[in-house]
């Protein structure tokens, strides 16, 4: 409401589509599979990256010619991609402490899924933009 308000949304939209302008289809998808990770950290709740983020993504996939299914793929990937092993994320804190797992254990054992799922999702993203 604050952003649509004062027209941060409209200042940020113009930004961004200056920055995107030159960017093809994989790269743009990939670019927002990339920031929705990084907001994912800060943002553990799906519902509030959706309210912060979509906003912004979805009218950018229109400047770039990607469709918005993509962009609520990419930021599906992302925000649970993350959630597997996001210490902000009560949830897995929660799961941790209740089964008696340190937490560097838990990275140990779930990073080669994580860095697995991340390459496919980069891929399966790439690949169907077209």
């Amino acid at each position: 409401m604050v952003m649509n308000a004062g027209s941060i949304t409209d200042t940020v939209l113009h930004w961004s589509e200056q920055l995107l302008s030159g960017l093809g289809k994989v790269a743009f998808i990939n670019v927002v599979f990339w920031l929705e990770l990084m907001l994912s950290f800060f943002v553990p709740s799906s519902s509030g990256l959706a309210v912060l983020s979509m906003p912004i993504m979805a009218p950018l996939a229109g400047f770039s010619d990607v469709g918005a299914e993509f962009v609520v793929t990419a930021f599906q990937s992302a925000s649970g991609l993350l959630n597997l092993f996001n210490p902000t994320f009560a949830v897995v804190m929660g799961g941790l402490a209740i089964g008696r797992v340190p937490y560097h254990t838990w990275l140990h054992f779930c990073m080669p899924l994580v860095l697995m799922l991340f390459v496919l999702i980069t891929l399966a993203l790439s690949l169907s933009v077209y």
